[in-house]
């Protein structure tokens, strides 16, 4: 990875950590659905990237939205069982052909029903962890899977949306 692929990351990670703090802190549909955004960060990082570095960038920018949220390590610890599972998941999911080193996980690179494959079931993980966290004790399983579905949807559909709207095309020869 070069300095100027390191910046830009860097700067999506900053800027989806700045939107959700400020702008998704309280989004909250019907009481269910909450909006993670800044896993769009984490999921977007290159395929290419070691374990160890995925796990530490994972877990820094969960404690980053842990300090504002107030949630005492409950997105750190989400958001770093994410960073483990990606790469299992990725070699999962892997096309027939594989991935070429500069492949990105993203909508535009990969199309639509891939990144559905991929981006559901790590939100989904997200979620579940996080309202397992969130609720030990306090509610029933099914109130988490309930939050935990309805959570992943809505960060999935932004996800979608933010990529389609801010997400430059590579253009080939």
């Amino acid at each position: 990875m070069n300095i100027r692929t390191f910046i830009t990351y860097f700067l999506l990670g900053l800027v989806l950590i700045c939107v959700q703090i400020l702008l998704l802190k309280n989004l909250a549909l019907f009481g269910v659905a909450m909006c993670f955004l800044y896993l769009l960060a984490i999921l977007s990082l290159p395929v290419t990237i070691d374990h160890v570095p995925l796990i530490l960038i994972s877990f820094g920018m969960g404690l980053t939205v842990d300090i504002f949220y107030d949630t005492i390590g409950i997105h750190a610890a989400a958001a770093t069982f994410i960073g483990f599972l990606r790469p299992y998941w990725l070699k999962v999911i892997s096309p027939t052909g594989g991935y070429t080193d500069s492949s990105e996980p993203d909508l535009k690179e990969m199309g639509m029903g891939w990144y559905f494959t991929y981006a559901m079931p790590m939100l989904f993980a997200f979620s579940l962890v996080f309202f397992l966290i969130d609720q030990w004790g306090t509610g029933g399983f099914f109130q988490v899977l309930n939050k935990s579905f309805f959570s992943s949807i809505l960060t999935f559909v932004l996800a979608i949306l933010v990529q389609l709207l801010f997400f430059k095309r590579r253009r080939g020869i």
